[in-house]
């Protein structure tokens, strides 16, 4: 379901739009300022963007200007002036279409759908691996959970890698030994258990979530749900 995000301090407007939104099938966001609708742009679940150009906090030029230096998402910039120049404006900064108040909701609706299906489907870089608010980059080494950033040491990393690689999959202390270790480590099967308690103590217990979870007898698992 595609998330649309509506940046309006009319209220009265920004409700008419959600309730015709919501009824045609959309998820609505609703932000009555500039400075809360750029925070809330932020969001890469969001599919379109309808963005009033006469916001408090900051004007929607300045919202425009601002997203696009650090995303594509498609803007419809709404404005009560029949402007030339701020239509311009706006296709300028980026904007990728523009409708003045007040509009037919059809030809709006029109316009997002078109909007939408133009929009390229991002594929994620294979160097980065997600598992729900938990962001791992291979290239750059680094993991993050909800934006908190979580330092771990090389085997920690591998370890938790594998497991993300291999979500859904239970596996074994040897073949985890093996695969991280090497089989001529003689560490031990204990080795896995231990680095797994570190990892625990770094996302589990540190963030309040039950991310790797213990087969007994067997070994351990990352599961998607």
């Amino acid at each position: 379901m595609d998330k649309i995000l509506i940046i309006e301090d009319e209220r009265k407007i920004a409700r008419f739009l959600e309730l015709e939104l919501t009824y045609e099938g959309y998820k609505v966001e609703i932000a009555y300022d500039g400075r809360e609708g750029l925070n809330k742009a932020d969001d890469e679940s969001i599919s379109m963007i309808l963005l009033d150009v006469m916001l408090p906090e900051l004007n929607g030029m300045e919202v425009l200007r601002r997203i696009r230096k650090k995303s594509e998402v498609p803007i419809i910039m709404l404005t009560a002036k029949d402007d030339v120049f701020d239509k311009v404006a706006g296709l300028d900064l980026g904007a990728n279409d523009y409708m003045t108040k007040p509009f037919a909701i059809e030809e709006l609706l029109a316009r997002i759908r078109a909007s939408i299906k133009r929009t390229p489907v991002k594929s994620e870089p294979s160097n980065v691996l997600r598992m729900g608010k938990l962001v791992m980059n291979s290239s750059m080494h680094t993991i993050l959970y909800d934006d908190n950033k979580i330092e771990l040491t090389k085997k920690e990393f591998d370890l938790l890698k594998y497991l993300i690689q291999n979500k859904n999959i239970v596996l074994t202390r040897e073949r985890i030994l093996s695969k991280i270790w090497d089989y001529d480590y003689f560490g031990g099967a204990n080795t896995v258990d231990v680095h797994i308690r570190y990892l625990r103590k770094k996302i589990d217990e540190k963030f309040s979530i039950k991310l790797i979870q213990t087969i007994r007898g067997i070994g351990y698992v990352i599961r998607d749900e």
